[in-house]
């Protein structure tokens, strides 16, 4: 059994233009979650705890050569992460959502390397589909972290 339903035609119109605002919220919720497509928010997330991480091993190991590598690493990512983020952004709408990570005490070499290999990893499965003008730089960082990685294993 149909059950028909009356309205007046100003209560069909709201009812119309609540429809119409419905829409229109969803395609802003699209377009504000296109960008999040390449995982910015995420990448510059991890890159940013990187470069605080990074400076609180710096500052707690006893290795002279490990503060040397790590000091060289949280100096380097700055200018380069800013590059990536603004880049995106030129693009797109500027990143929002942030995220933060609990950050590590030094608990030696083994802990900091390990902790620069799952970013290396990270950065290279997040950022495989970046287009070139964000692949560019990329590369810029993975090469960061991947001379970081040869100091803090090779030198003493």
């Amino acid at each position: 059994m149909r059950k028909t339903l009356k309205v007046t035609e100003a209560q069909l119109q709201e009812l119309i233009k609540r429809k119409l605002r419905e829409q229109e919220e969803e395609e802003i919720e699209v377009e504000e979650t296109e960008g999040d497509d390449m995982n910015m928010s995420v990448v510059g997330s991890k890159l940013l705890h990187s470069q605080t991480q990074a400076h609180i091993f710096h500052l707690q190991t006893d290795s002279y050569a490990e503060h040397k590598a790590l000091q060289g690493y949280y100096e380097g990512i700055d200018d380069l992460m800013d590059s990536l983020i603004e880049s995106y952004q030129g693009q797109h709408d500027n990143i929002k959502n942030y995220e933060s990570f609990p950050m590590m005490s030094y608990s030696g070499k083994e802990s900091v390397i390990q902790f620069f290999e799952e970013l290396l990893s990270s950065m290279k499965e997040l950022t495989e589909d970046y287009p070139s003008y964000l692949k560019n730089v990329m590369d810029e960082i993975e090469v960061l972290i991947t001379s970081t990685l040869y100091k803090l294993r090779k030198l003493s």
